[in-house]
């Protein structure tokens, strides 16, 4: 009888800065084993003390992405369910916040038996113990965990020493990645690999050794870059991998292929591959780069000056371009500040230039009138229109104020006395914010919502049943369902349990799309399989 092969563990870690794509590279890998016939998970580890990322503003760190379990966690999960499809819950997603908590937890039921509790061996331990309920969860061959940050950091040793803790007790179990930036000084037009040293160094002196390199830059690394690296660090010269510029992220697992990474990380971890089959993803990239035709969407939101929208909106931009791509598009994206609407309504019209109108999710009162003038204005114009949790409730709040006859219509979110609150909040959140109870208390994860014949969204699902992810407290107020229906708003989908509205749009014969979502619908879509709301604003758009 063959012996079990035992799961197999790679650890990415960065190394120089981070923000250079240690997500989409640990993301890559993962797609590239997967071609080879294994089964993987991706799990991302966090080393700041919050529980989750859920109360982290947006425009700090970059979107909160919402597992099917409810989790609210870094964007890079979005990037590891759009590569590989597997399905993020809790168990793909460590902090140092949740480390520690459940150390002091079992310290205080007394599972340490009065024995003291330290740093060291306790956390590492905690932090191993989840690593392997993440590979035991997943059923996983191989389990990619991807440290945030850079080695070096204070905060980032305890995950170092669970590591290499980890190899220690398992040589041929575990493997690193170092994932390092190239910088280019303009002055000089070379690359330099002294900081990449200095990120092995302090890497050896956690105990670890990188069994490959991976080397972010501008432009392919030299042949003399990599020799440098690969002296260093006592590797092969074909483990120092170069990750340049591409022209799309779905570019990584192609460019990995054909350096041959997949072939040599399993030959290092004495894995043969058991098939080979990327032709899917080299059809995508291809077609990505073959595409020049545009569909020029606009985003109307709230968070563009404060940080990179893209990081911000990352699953929204990635949605977009996955249904464009889909229609033969590519989608020219523009970021338009919803409150330059509320100093200057005339600017309004430059919604006019746009195929489509996108209003994604939010919180607070900023920005909103800009919104709700945007989403009045694309109605009127026949402008396709998407709002995405918020977004569904701006176009609600809209079509209260200007067809229902609702003139002061609001929600209680952004006007406490408002005489119409046709969006208000949840009954089971009212408590949860006078209480200032604000961590993961939310409406989160997926539920399921029915269709309803005929709609929009009933014919691009092309079925009755749905289940989305949410991440919200206010909903559209029952209490006015009735009144905007007779306007003429179609309440098209539903979470029946709670009598919740789930999707609102207008039909085709009145507007060509109009359509607003209380769930997250990016959260689902991926490059192989666009979500088919967007795909239905993509058509409507083009058209």
């Amino acid at each position: 009888m063959a012996k079990k092969q035992r799961p197999k563990y790679i650890f990415v870690v960065g190394g120089v800065m981070s923000s250079v794509g240690k997500g989409v590279a640990a993301a890559s890998i993962g797609k590239v084993l997967q071609s080879r016939g294994y089964r993987v998970a991706n799990l991302k580890a966090d080393m700041y003390v919050n529980l989750d990322a859920g109360t982290i503003r947006p425009a700090e760190h970059g979107e909160v992405f919402v597992g099917e379990d409810g989790i609210e966690a870094d964007q890079d999960l979005g990037n590891y369910e759009r590569f590989t499809n597997q399905v993020s819950t809790a168990a793909d997603y460590i902090t140092t916040g949740q480390v520690y908590a459940e150390v002091i937890r079992r310290e205080r039921n007394l599972e340490y038996g009065g024995e003291d509790v330290e740093v060291y061996p306790d956390i590492p331990k905690e932090i191993i113990r989840r690593i392997e309920q993440c590979q035991k969860k997943n059923k996983s061959e191989i389990t990619i965990i991807e440290y945030g940050g850079t080695v070096g950091e204070y905060q980032l040793l305890p995950f170092l020493e669970a590591a290499r803790m980890m190899k220690a007790r398992n040589p041929e179990g575990v493997y690193f990645v170092l994932v390092s930036y190239l910088p280019m000084p303009a002055l000089l037009g070379e690359q330099k690999s002294k900081p990449t040293q200095q990120a092995i160094i302090n890497l050896h002196s956690a105990g670890i050794n990188p069994d490959f390199v991976i080397c972010r830059s501008e432009l392919p690394a030299t042949p003399d870059i990599k020799r440098t690296i690969s002296n260093v660090c006592s590797l092969p010269v074909e483990r120092i991998v170069s990750a340049p510029d591409v022209y799309s992220i779905y570019d990584i697992p192609v460019s990995f292929e054909n350096q041959n990474f997949g072939a040599t990380l399993l030959q290092a971890m004495g894995l043969k591959a058991k098939k080979r089959d990327l032709r899917d993803w080299l059809a995508l990239a291809d077609k990505i780069r073959k595409t020049k035709k545009q569909v020029k969407i606009g985003i109307v939101g709230k968070y563009f000056n404060l940080k990179s929208c893209k990081d911000t909106y990352i699953s929204v931009i990635e949605s977009i371009n996955h249904a464009a791509w889909s229609e033969g598009r590519r989608a020219n994206i523009v970021w338009l500040e919803a409150e330059k609407y509320e100093k200057d309504r005339r600017k309004i019209k430059e919604l006019d230039v746009f195929d489509g109108i996108i209003v994604p999710g939010g919180f607070g009162a900023r920005g909103t009138e800009g919104m709700i003038l945007a989403a009045n204005y694309a109605r009127l114009n026949k402008i396709p229109y998407f709002g995405l949790c918020l977004g569904m409730q701006i176009m609600t709040i809209s079509y209260a104020r200007n067809m229902a006859g609702l003139k002061r219509a609001n929600s209680t979110e952004f006007d406490a006395n408002t005489p119409h609150p046709v969006i208000a909040t949840m009954e089971d959140q009212v408590e949860k914010i006078k209480n200032k109870d604000y961590g993961a208390t939310m409406r989160l994860g997926a539920y399921p919502c029915v269709l309803k014949n005929r709609s929009i969204a009933a014919q691009a699902y092309g079925k009755k049943q749905i289940s989305e992810r949410h991440r919200h407290r206010y909903e559209v107020n029952n209490d006015y369902v009735e009144r905007l229906e007779k306007a003429g708003l179609v309440f098209s989908g539903k979470y029946q349990s709670g009598n919740l509205m789930e999707i609102s749009e207008l039909p085709k014969e009145v507007h060509p799309f109009y359509l607003g979502t209380q769930f997250h619908p990016e959260f689902k879509s991926r490059p192989l399989d666009p979500h088919p709301l967007f795909i239905e604003f993509i058509k409507a758009a083009i058209g």
